[in-house]
């Protein structure tokens, strides 16, 4: 319980840091698929908003991801309000490893939009960009009936549209992912930092911290285990 308030916290310092970000690293999806058919669904909520993610293994070998994140919020007893929403799709690669361990690789495109203003009596704050991202993402872990880990780097690079003036910026996001339930339904909590690298100098505001809690939902194995009572 008490790591949990820490991480709430550390959320919250987030929005205070960053008040009107351009760039709102979502979700990283860690799908941890282990054969053809997984079907996996999360939801999450957090520093990036209201996540929905979902991943599909094609083959054995071959997945795919598709991302979406959104926010609405709104102050009533001031005119600070922020909205976004972010929609993406990531082919990959995955194998197994010894009885319980996955390597994956992702590798995508996203898109979409920000639009939030924040005032006080200090200073003001806005953000109004169309963003738009390419990312690679490797990740190892394992995974049992209870209990998913796994460690992730998403490689991005930002490309936002803002005041007509195009800018960019690369982040590194390692994060870390645990997964708590029994075989189709599991409790999700993530976090990880979101960091420029190389020497530009970042010129819009970007959310340095990723804080989430979600449920997952293994639909593929639920779905083969129906068909397998049935026979």
């Amino acid at each position: 319980m008490e790591t949990i308030k820490r991480l709430l916290l550390l959320g919250i310092l987030a929005a205070v840091f960053s008040c009107t970000p351009a760039y709102i690293p979502n979700v990283v999806n860690t799908p941890l698929l282990t054969e053809k058919n997984d079907l996996n669904l999360a939801t999450y909520t957090g520093t990036s908003g209201f996540d929905l993610q979902g991943s599909y293994a094609l083959t054995d070998n071959i997945g795919l991801m598709i991302n979406s994140s959104m926010s609405n919020r709104a102050n009533d007893s001031t005119d600070n309000y922020h909205r976004h929403a972010f929609f993406e799709v990531a082919p990959g690669y995955y194998t197994n490893y010894g009885r319980i361990g996955v390597v994956e690789v992702y590798g995508g495109y996203g898109h979409g939009w920000v639009d939030s203003y924040y005032s006080n009596s200090y200073f003001l704050s806005y953000s109004k960009a169309n963003v738009s991202r390419f990312f690679i993402q490797p990740g190892m872990g394992l995974t049992t009936h209870i209990f998913d880990g796994i460690a992730s780097v998403r490689l991005v690079y930002v490309s936002i549209f803002q005041d007509n003036i195009s800018d960019y910026g690369v982040f590194f996001e390692p994060v870390l992912t645990g997964k708590l339930g029994y075989k189709y339904l599991k409790f999700v909590g993530q976090m990880g930092f979101s960091m420029p690298v190389l020497s530009k100098e970042i010129n819009f505001e970007y959310q340095p911290f990723l804080v989430s809690f979600g449920v997952q939902i293994n639909l593929g194995a639920l779905v083969k285990s129906a068909s397998q009572n049935n026979h």
